[in-house]
């Protein structure tokens, strides 16, 4: 008994079978369970060999899995701040040039704004209103009137597309087409997160968001019916502008930010204190009418907003 005791703990290290070689015969059963066995000792040895590797791949993988958050952090950083210096470009915008606007108010004088104009970031826009003001367009913003007064910002009513105020433009070769207004502002509308109509801000009035969608229709052409498409009302024609009071969200669908005031924001607040015709859109009467297609609606909804006393621009002009 002792001598099998003495024999299984000076029994060597296991190896892995071998195949036997030609001329020996294989091993028997009871001689293969005796090399299978192991001591106490060696059990506990291999036993602490497996849990000091466990350990150690559990111990380094809180460090790998660190390191791969602080690459996954650094990567959003980079683009966040890409982005905030894209935002600053945006809100921090530099002016170019200057221009000024007279303004009365049932004609008696109530200061001058002067605006400061983004030549860099809306040069097509930037353009238009300096012809405008300056009246190198053959047409100006002179003598012309503010029509509506909204809670967060006022607006002029521009030059007409018709009349003389056309003949003018045509005469010096001016186009009113408001077809680079718009790329522009898709440019800056896609570049530029947030509200870009901010207090104090200047943008002309490119589009109608609140257009209608084209009516299909059948003309007759050539002997043949194609189907054409009848636009319903008129897009604006890029010479209305608005100036900002209180941060316009809700003009970024429709204006393109060309400039800031300067000087005179207490100018424009007065002109936002102007009586203005009531809205009544709320009123049942109206719904009614809106729905249907009343006329008399049309045209109660187009003096919304307007001011009762005459807000004018007596002169305006660049400044060096």
């Amino acid at each position: 008994m002792l001598q099998n005791q003495k024999l299984l703990q000076s029994s060597p290290p296991i190896l892995p079978p071998t195949a036997p070689l030609q001329g020996q015969s294989s091993p028997s059963l009871p001689a293969l369970k005796q090399s299978c066995k192991l001591s106490r000792r060696e059990l506990s040895i291999s036993s602490n060999s497996s849990l000091l590797l466990l350990w150690g791949t559990q111990a380094l993988e809180p460090i790998f899995n660190l390191s791969k958050a602080r690459a996954e952090e650094n990567l959003p950083k980079t683009n966040k701040n890409e982005q905030e210096e894209e935002n600053l470009n945006c809100t921090n915008k530099i002016a170019t040039k200057r221009a000024f606007l007279d303004i009365s108010i049932d004609g008696k004088p109530v200061g001058r704004i002067v605006i400061g104009l983004y030549g860099d970031n809306a040069s097509a826009g930037v353009a238009r209103f300096s012809s405008l003001v300056s009246g190198t367009a053959g047409i100006s913003y002179r003598r012309k009137e503010f029509i509506k007064i909204m809670p967060n910002y006022v607006q002029h009513g521009g030059v007409r597309s018709y009349g003389v105020d056309a003949e003018l433009a045509n005469s010096t070769g001016s186009n009113l087409a408001v077809e680079n207004l718009k790329q522009e502002w898709e440019r800056n509308y896609e570049q530029c997160t947030g509200t870009k109509n901010l207090a104090g801000t200047v943008s002309i009035i490119v589009r109608d968001p609140s257009k209608p969608p084209p009516k299909l229709k059948l003309v007759a052409r050539k002997g043949k019916l194609e189907i054409d498409q009848e636009e319903v009302g008129k897009e604006p024609n890029g010479t209305e502008f608005v100036i900002a009071t209180k941060d316009s969200p809700e003009l970024d669908a429709s204006a393109l930010v060309v400039g800031r005031v300067l000087e005179g924001m207490e100018v424009v607040e007065k002109v936002g204190l102007v009586k203005t015709v009531q809205d009544n859109t709320s009123s049942p009467y109206f719904r009614v009418a809106k729905i249907i297609g009343d006329k008399r609606a049309v045209v109660a909804e187009r003096g919304f907003n307007r001011p009762y006393s005459k807000v004018v621009i007596t002169n305006c002009g660049l400044m060096e």
